[in-house]
């Protein structure tokens, strides 16, 4: 599904973030991307969203060479893409339930069914119970099950995450993670997950580790 070609990404004045990177991603696929901070893991995940695009090479979601994207179509392929971030990033004057079908929404589900699927994911992040309360009032742990609920609210074909559990204790981290790896497989959802927790990633299928902005390890 996911491919790069000998992609590199420079920043002025000659910061090379990421050189020469090849790459192949299958559907449905879980990798975790691990490195040191610096690595070149964000910049990575970025490049997979059209934040940022590539000074050298390409990279091709199903067979499309996304660079080449208009507008149009850069909306169209981050409607395929869930996103977590390492902050939540949720509406602060929305509960927890329309934060999530919000996601739905703007996909053009409807609200009836915009609703349920949000009830439903939340559900099975066991977290349901808070679905009427602002994100104010909920724990780290509780926030970050907010946001992957939304992130698989318009069922993407992948989901991207920098850091999910990098602010969350590492008990509460380990829950979160479980349960996001549960609820993903279940979901039929890809994903590739960029984390410093190299202890973490080793009990997963597929490994790549970046360094200096080069892949060492597949």
């Amino acid at each position: 599904m996911i491919q790069f070609e000998h992609v590199g990404k420079t920043y002025p004045p000659n910061y090379r973030a990421l050189c020469d990177i090849n790459l192949e991603i299958s559907r449905g696929e879980f990798v975790y991307l691990v490195g040191a901070s610096g690595a070149g893991k964000s910049t990575f995940l970025r490049l997979l969203f059209r934040a940022e695009e590539p000074s050298a090479g390409e990279i091709r979601l199903n067979g499309e060479n996304i660079a080449k994207l208009k507008s149009r179509g850069v909306a169209a392929l981050r409607r395929k893409i869930g996103l977590v971030f390492q902050e939540c990033k949720l509406l602060a004057n929305l509960t927890v339930v329309d934060n999530v079908a919000l996601a739905a929404e703007v996909t053009g589900a409807s609200q009836k069914d915009s609703r349920s699927k949000a009830l439903s994911l939340l559900r099975e992040l066991g977290i349901e119970d808070r679905h009427h309360d602002l994100p104010v009032a909920l724990s780290g742990g509780e926030q970050q099950r907010v946001a992957i609920s939304r992130a698989l609210a318009n069922r993407p074909l992948l989901l991207l995450a920098d850091e999910p559990t990098g602010n969350l204790d590492p008990r509460t981290s380990d829950q979160v993670h479980a349960e996001f790896l549960r609820v993903i497989a279940e979901e039929g959802v890809g994903a590739l997950v960029a984390t410093h927790n190299s202890e973490l990633a080793r009990r997963m299928t597929r490994l790549v580790r970046l360094e200096n902005g080069r892949l060492i390890q597949d």
